[in-house]
């Protein structure tokens, strides 16, 4: 590989976690762990009863403790320790990516294993064990909060997601659909020529006409691409595709 290597962007959702076995979010019946997402992941949540949001982030840090990446994750990182050009963007809270080997991963919706102030989002605290409770506090003296973007919030990384997308020479989406938001808006971001590969159970139904669709999970479909690609030591859209 060279300096001037294609760029492989990979945009990941919430079905690359759950094949790690993390339980998500789905708008089907609104709820996320048998709570109201109105109750656990909104500022008017946490103004109301913090207490239970913090306990609710706690159980979901212990899970997410417990998980290990899966061949998805472990075939992103190693296409990068092979000299490809990866950067990740995810709407993942998780460090899956991370534990996995990858160094180059952006979080559109924070991360679950940080705390921050509930004054200056400037200031985060790692949580590498444990979690927050009442009265822990920021260095500004504020209760500390989970380092996510909450339901009603803005997306603090969404413009950096979008030149990251905007320098993209492949673009590969993964665990999410193409007619979510913000990945739907993300996908816009790639320049006209970039080819795009959707890996889903379901992509062939999902996937406009221009996406290329890889009908498989992504615990399959990944390491199946990876392995193309570094067979080939190339970035390309395989004919079978």
């Amino acid at each position: 590989m060279t300096d001037s290597q294609p760029r492989l962007v990979v945009l990941t959702g919430a079905g690359i976690s759950a094949e790690s076995g993390l339980k998500t979010f789905r708008d089907g019946d609104g709820l996320w762990e048998n709570h109201a997402i109105e109750d656990v992941a909104t500022p008017e949540a946490w103004v109301r009863d913090p207490e239970l949001v913090l306990r609710f982030y706690d159980e979901r840090r212990t899970q997410v403790r417990r998980a290990k990446p899966n061949p998805a994750h472990h075939a992103l990182a190693e296409l990068e320790q092979a000299g490809f050009d990866v950067r990740i963007v995810t709407q993942n809270i998780d460090d899956l990516h991370e534990r996995a080997g990858s160094r180059d991963v952006l979080h559109l919706h924070g991360e679950i294993l940080k705390a921050r102030s509930s004054i200056d989002p400037r200031l985060l605290y790692p949580l590498p064990r444990g979690g927050i409770k009442l009265g822990d506090l920021c260095d500004k003296g504020s209760q500390l909060r989970p380092h996510v973007v909450w339901f009603g919030e803005a997306v603090p990384t969404y413009p950096h997601a979008c030149d990251i997308v905007a320098e993209a020479d492949l673009l590969l989406v993964v665990g999410t659909s193409l007619s979510v938001m913000p990945a739907a808006m993300l996908v816009d971001q790639a320049p006209v020529e970039c080819p795009c590969i959707l890996v889903d159970p379901k992509a062939s139904h999902l996937s406009p006409r221009w996406v290329k669709a890889l009908d498989r999970p992504a615990s399959e479909g990944l390491p199946t691409l990876a392995e193309h690609w570094k067979r080939e030591n190339r970035l390309w859209v395989p004919e079978w595709l």
